[in-house]
């Protein structure tokens, strides 16, 4: 007869098949075509922190930092307040979360930490319409019955409560955000940083939408403030892991194989990049969904609407 598993051996295995529920959505860098799907083994830091979780058999935890606020560029998106891309990224996570019971019964929960306002002022959004946004994924939640999903904001860190924004974000960035001068150095050393500073740089620069300057100068001013907005990444990344410390942390941008956040996708998107925040929902004939810039949608599909409110489009 085989030897019966230990404790420890339980808790890898089953641990092991939680991470696999993941894999099928994990966004990553690219890779060469040749190069076969990672296993499980190829993700020890979400493995060890998995396995932490079903030891004490409790619910697993997953921060993921995202659902900002919409993009000020109404080309790409249907307005201020999430819609359906949201909506259908928030069930998305609610229904993983509720795969892992099967597995292991405490399940998992998502806390999505919404870092609309640790970027808004370098990203050109108002701090009213981030605050309308977090309310409204808060209703969301809870119109949509989401049992297994909480958001976590700026406005939930202790310390910081009754001070005006900007102060927040100063705080934040003084006590945590890396200095400029690193993360130049970072991204002249190539790699996953500098595809990241060239991803943001990009998303900056769609996101403009009243720039009255040259494209050229414009795109001086996107790539100094992608430095600014990867600073307070790295920043709001390290609040949200005080406060979250054992949690399995997502990401919502590419990651590599092995890297410390494991790069989720939550809905099908024409690229590694696109989110429900920077885009408009689109619903296929045969019922499936994208993503993609609302002026794009518009041209393939009907306007849908929520409770007298664009929400997305019909082809």
């Amino acid at each position: 007869m085989p030897p019966t598993p230990t404790p420890t051996d339980t808790a890898s295995v089953t641990a092991t098949a939680i991470l696999n529920l993941l894999l099928p959505h994990h966004r990553t860098t690219p890779t060469p075509l040749s190069t076969p799907p990672p296993t499980a083994d190829a993700f020890p830091h979400q493995l060890r922190a998995i396995e932490a979780f079903v030891r004490e058999n409790l619910p697993v935890v997953l921060t993921l930092p995202g659902f900002p606020c919409k993009s000020p560029n109404p080309a790409k998106v249907l307005g201020h307040l999430p819609d359906q891309g949201e909506r259908l990224s928030l069930r998305f996570l609610d229904a993983l979360c509720g795969e892992v019971e099967r597995i292991h019964p405490p399940g998992a929960r998502v806390v999505v930490c919404s870092d609309g306002h640790v970027f808004g002022d370098l990203i050109g959004v108002p701090d009213d319409h981030i605050d309308a946004y977090a309310d409204e994924l808060r209703e969301l939640i809870r119109e949509l019955a989401l049992r297994r999903l909480s958001v976590f904001d700026l406005r939930d860190v202790p310390g910081l409560h009754g001070l005006p924004h900007d102060a927040k974000r100063g705080r934040v960035d003084a006590q945590y955000a890396p200095a400029e001068r690193e993360l130049r150095a970072e991204v002249r050393e190539g790699g996953h940083t500098l595809a990241l500073y060239r991803g943001i740089t990009r998303f900056l620069v769609e996101d403009t939408a009243d720039f009255t300057g040259t494209r050229s100068a414009l795109q001086r001013a996107c790539r100094q403030r992608a430095y600014g907005v990867i600073g307070r990444s790295r920043a709001w990344g390290a609040v949200v892991a005080e406060h979250h410390p054992a949690a399995v942390r997502l990401s919502i941008h590419p990651q590599p194989v092995g890297a410390a956040k494991f790069g989720i996708r939550l809905l099908d998107a024409p690229d590694a990049w696109t989110t429900p925040w920077h885009a408009a929902a689109l619903q296929r004939a045969d019922g499936s969904w994208t993503l993609m810039p609302r002026a794009r949608a518009a041209t393939l599909g009907r306007l849908v609407r929520r409770d007298g409110r664009p929400s997305h489009f019909a082809e």
